[in-house]
């Protein structure tokens, strides 16, 4: 990590003033200025899985009309871990998809105690990311957590690692936003009208925090959170997992921001009167968002066999993310937002789900714009972090953690 900026020893005060934060700094270049920011989030394929796949029409279509990276990398495993590098720039030294431990003021960041939280062996409630310190670091080839022994799993293209990088700081594009009078919104589906507060996974109506007890007259068996599809995921939602979005004590910080995509200020409702914000991160329920579950019925559920080809695939769950994708590009680009400005749409997706190596995290990133260059497909070697840093480019942000290491290129040529 480029750890030069944190004590501004370049003599460059003036010009770095505002990059006060250790792992902050300066504003990447190469990207146009933009006005409106969509990333939408799929979920658990990679590049092979999806391209040229009969079930992912419109995405196929999406990929060969717009810009296609065709040499693009998830970060580590498992979901939250890539969710947290695309809008902080790290993992914050975590390994894993637990719930949040929704706002403990007592427990220690793993960025404080240099802990990483894993899934082997299993670690606890993830305590609010806060502060500054040391993240976890990717290794190339994972052995030890999903997967004890070899062949494990690939990280990136299971060459490059990434050692834990000291001075970085629990903070994300969304505070980025705010300091630069700039708006945001977590955009979930499947999230109850009622808010994100303590959500841990929800149908869209219950959640973990449902008393089905007070739900009369009971039924025979009695309903219990065991009957709840969890369509709304909290990992999948990483602005919830940091302490200042939790306590919420800045209101254009805080939970307020993470909405469903129903409702009067959900994703349809401010696509439709044009009142979106400069950043949506957009991410579709489990079951549009190629996930799948495994009590949601056969259209929904999780593919028979994982292995990096698109035998063994959920063909309904391929088709049914596709049609997701379809709805919400053509609910953007119906917006009268839409014509405001240099806008983009990224539809990307988090990891290849644990794919066992030699596979490795290769994932598929369209851009989608407004303006300039289409059908273009770029053989540069990008990932998550360069993402973050294009975005950043493009709408006058410092770049963020990870997303400021030297060998993280900005996206130039799809954002061209």
């Amino acid at each position: 990590m480029i750890t030069k900026y944190a004590g501004l020893a370049f003599g460059l005060t003036a010009l770095l003033a505002s990059a006060a934060w250790g792992a902050e700094g300066p504003n990447p270049t190469g990207i146009p200025r933009l006005d409106h920011v969509f990333v939408i989030m799929m979920e658990n394929h990679g590049y092979s899985q999806i391209i040229n796949n009969s079930n992912a029409p419109y995405i196929n279509k999406l990929a060969k009309e717009e810009n296609l990276a065709t040499n693009y990398y998830a970060v580590a495993h498992p979901s939250l871990t890539n969710y947290l590098e695309t809008v902080g720039g790290s993992n914050f030294g975590i390994h894993t998809d637990n719930y949040p431990d929704w706002h403990n003021m007592n427990c220690k960041p793993n960025l404080r105690t240099g802990m990483t939280s894993t899934d082997n062996p299993p670690s606890g409630l993830i305590c609010p990311i806060s502060g500054t310190g040391v993240d976890a670091a990717t290794p190339a080839n994972d052995q030890s957590n999903e997967f004890q022994g070899p062949p494990g799993d690939n990280n990136i293209d299971g060459v490059a690692s990434i050692p834990a990088a000291h001075g970085t700081v629990g903070r994300t594009i969304a505070d980025q936003l705010i300091e630069a009078s700039l708006s945001w919104k977590s955009y979930q589906e499947s999230l109850p009208l009622g808010g994100a507060d303590g959500v841990n996974y929800s149908d869209g109506v219950y959640s973990n925090l449902t008393d089905f007890s007070t739900i009369m007259p009971q039924l025979t068996p009695p309903l219990s959170q065991s009957d709840i599809v969890f369509l709304y995921a909290v990992k999948h939602n990483p602005f919830a997992y940091f302490r200042n979005i939790q306590e919420g004590r800045n209101r254009h910080l805080s939970l307020k921001n993470v909405v469903p995509f129903d409702g009067a200020n959900g994703l349809y409702a401010d696509l439709a009167a044009g009142t979106v914000p400069t950043y949506s991160f957009i991410a579709p329920n489990q079951c549009n968002d190629q996930h799948g579950r495994g009590n949601a019925g056969p259209f929904c559920n999780f593919d028979p066999t994982d292995n990096g080809t698109q035998a063994g695939l959920n063909p309904a769950l391929i088709y049914r993310g596709d049609v997701a994708v379809q709805t919400i590009v053509g609910a953007i680009v119906n917006s009268p937002v839409w014509e405001d400005g240099k806008n983009a749409i990224i539809v990307v997706w988090d990891e290849n789900d644990y794919s066992q190596a030699p596979n490795t995290n290769q994932v598929i990133a369209i851009v989608k714009k407004n303006y300039g260059r289409k059908e273009f497909q770029s053989t540069v070697r990008y990932t998550h972090f360069s993402l973050l840093k294009s975005i950043e480019s493009g709408l006058g942000l410092l770049c963020l953690n990870h997303a400021c290491d030297d060998n993280v290129e900005v996206m130039k040529d799809m954002f061209k």
